[in-house]
């Protein structure tokens, strides 16, 4: 068996990469998380029929850009590397973007004005987004190679990650009492947002370094690049849990105001019981995960949150059960960030293994594809499931049926559920990338890097 190679990744180049995956999503969440549909349809009067038409070609484009992008990626040949030129000189102009979506460029405000400059800001916001967050989505990877060195900067990742959640969270809840003060006011509070982001993002640059070198190497052409993609069967497996939990943190937010409204319970201690999981989540992951391994720990992670989920389903109408719900929650948002993204990380080394490239962007790019229809799936899903039970729309929350409450739960909670389930199931039978011959694979990977 070969010796045990140790990587070591410094501090400021986790602070640093995790910081810029931060400021990264903040922009994303912000942009797509309300902000620009808010400010376009409840501002300037865009009726919202046109914004929904926007959002589905949006769709239709990022549904095209991912596996696009991640192919281009993989085939970049520049001294810097082949990711990080795209974050240095994309941070730039996705910060010139992120400002002026939020000018006003037309004097009149007919619809189809909004809509043209809402569309055109969707596009080139993506397309550099895409180019940014897919390159350091999949960094972690290019700088290390045993899961303990990823770990360590997934770690740090998981921290920011929180940072770039509460902070849209806050600031959408603030537009309407921002906007009412003075457009100005507004345009200055997303100026200062887009100028750090992009400072942050350019200057991170320059403190970490894709430790694996593939320029020279050939890629596949990009049908066969794809192909190849769908036939390691690991990877159809972490799509499973990819697609899952992507569809589980969407339905979780679509359905919390509801929530507390229909159980009349306070939000507080729930809060604090995620919180609490998320801690303990962490500590569980970091520390029992690397003896149990990823495969394991990803079914225990699912059993956990499902449980949570399925006791707040059934009882959630009591504050106790609320709190373990959320608290299971926060320990499974924990292992979503730590665990499958360490999962990713073995799927992608397994394929350099066989073919002996690095593919990275193009399988950032393809999880990306089949991932992001689950955001539409829990967006749909939510308000049908709830007409099933009786739900008034003509009624406030508080004034519904104690069925139609129920159903709130439901249509919120079933689906996540079963997915966690079936998600524990398939990994425990389907997924191989575990055990001593893997590691000692990941060993011979790692050597191969450190040459």
């Amino acid at each position: 068996m070969r010796e045990e190679v140790k990587e070591y990744i410094p501090l400021k180049s986790r602070i640093w990469l995790g910081g810029a995956d931060c400021m990264i999503a903040t922009l994303c969440n912000i942009m797509t998380g309300g902000g620009l549909t808010f400010f376009f349809v409840n501002y300037f009067g865009m009726d919202a029929g046109w914004s929904a038409t926007c959002w589905l070609l949006f769709g239709i484009w990022n549904a095209i850009n991912d596996p696009l992008f991640g192919y281009i990626s993989d085939r970049t040949k520049s001294k810097l590397g082949r990711r990080i030129p795209y974050i240095r000189y994309g941070s730039i102009m996705i910060a010139g973007v992120f400002i002026l979506s939020w000018v006003k460029f037309f004097s009149i405000g007919s619809d189809v004005q909004m809509f043209a400059q809402m569309l055109i800001s969707l596009f080139f916001f993506d397309m550099l987004y895409t180019a940014i967050a897919t390159s350091l989505y999949v960094m972690p990877y290019e700088m290390a190679v045993t899961n303990e060195a990823r770990g360590k900067i997934l770690f740090v990742k998981v921290i920011f990650g929180l940072v770039s959640v509460a902070v849209p969270l806050v600031l959408l809840a603030q537009l309407e009492k921002i906007l009412e003060q003075s457009l100005f006011r507004y345009q200055m509070v997303m100026t200062v947002i887009g100028i750090l982001a992009g400072v942050v993002i350019f200057f991170s640059t320059f403190f970490y370094k894709e430790k694996a070198k593939a320029a020279a190497e050939e890629q596949y052409p990009f049908v066969q690049s794809l192909i190849t993609c769908f036939k390691n069967k690991n990877f159809l497996v972490f799509e499973i849990i990819s697609f899952s939990v992507t569809y589980i943190q969407t339905a979780l937010m679509i359905g919390l105001s509801y929530y507390f409204e229909a159980a009349g319970i306070g939000f507080v201690f729930c809060y604090i019981g995620m919180f609490v999981g998320i801690i303990t989540g962490m500590a569980m992951w970091t520390k029992l995960g690397a003896k149990w391994g990823v495969k394991k720990s990803i079914v225990i992670m699912c059993m956990i949150f499902g449980t949570g989920l399925l006791v707040m389903l059934l009882l959630g109408q009591f504050e106790v059960a609320g709190v373990i719900g959320f608290f299971c929650a926060g320990i499974g948002f924990a292992g979503g960030m730590y665990e499958v993204q360490l999962m990713n990380g073995d799927v992608i080394d397994y394929d350099e293994h066989v073919s002996g490239l690095r593919r990275e962007g193009m399988y950032a790019g393809v999880n990306s594809f089949i991932c992001k229809p689950a955001i539409s799936f829990a967006n749909a899903l939510f308000p049908i499931m709830l007409l099933w039970f009786g739900y008034d729309s003509n009624l406030a929350i508080a004034q519904q049926t104690d069925l139609a409450k129920f159903g709130v739960r439901f249509a919120w909670l079933f689906v996540p559920v079963l997915l966690l389930y079936i998600c524990a199931l398939c990994i425990g039978k389907w997924y191989k990338l575990t055990g001593k011959e893997w590691d000692e694979i990941k060993m011979q990977l790692a050597a191969k890097r450190e040459q």
